[in-house]
């Protein structure tokens, strides 16, 4: 790594550890961001959508830091496969689903916290569709933080379930 490359790294670290997350473009719903538990249940209340239903795309913005990753991990036929989004990129790849109709819930969640600091594993159902509508599980793994002020998420990483990984008992209702 060139000298160059690394003091633009320090740089880059450094500001990402002391500057405080820009403010979202609508303000969150204070129920939304106050605790750990409101922020999950805005989490999966946003993509809950009726058949060419309104989106939440606002609301779901103010849940997430500015430089989030949404982050799939889903079987491909030479093994994992890996996609990432930002947060427009999410909205636009998940469009066409959430147009046809998308309820996704909760199924049991596990919490671990230190400080300001929250790690959360989330099973999940979800249905697609209007007819006949494809179910699905997997888990949820979000990253949290709080600044001070509200609840943060950090990076949200999921994965679906198959029949060589299934949902682990201690994640099952």
């Amino acid at each position: 790594m060139s000298i160059r490359s690394s003091l633009a790294l320090v740089a880059f670290v450094l500001g990402c550890a002391t500057a405080p997350p820009p403010a979202p473009t609508v303000a969150p719903r204070p129920e939304d961001v106050a605790t750990i538990d409101g922020l999950m249940t805005a989490f999966y209340d946003v993509v809950n959508v009726a058949p060419d239903g309104p989106r939440q795309w606002d609301r779901d913005r103010t849940l997430y830091v500015p430089w989030i990753r949404f982050v799939s991990i889903h079987q491909g036929k030479d093994g994992p496969e890996v996609t990432t989004w930002t947060h427009p990129e999410f909205i636009a790849a998940t469009e066409p689903l959430l147009k046809a109709g998308f309820q996704e819930r909760e199924l049991k969640r596990r919490v671990y916290r230190y400080g300001n600091l929250a790690h959360v594993e989330s099973s999940y159902e979800t249905r697609a569709g209007k007819e006949n509508p494809k179910v699905s599980r997997g888990v949820n793994f979000l990253e949290l933080f709080f600044d001070g002020t509200r609840w943060w998420v950090a990076s949200a990483v999921w994965q679906g379930e198959t029949p060589t990984s299934p949902i682990p008992a201690e994640l099952l209702p």
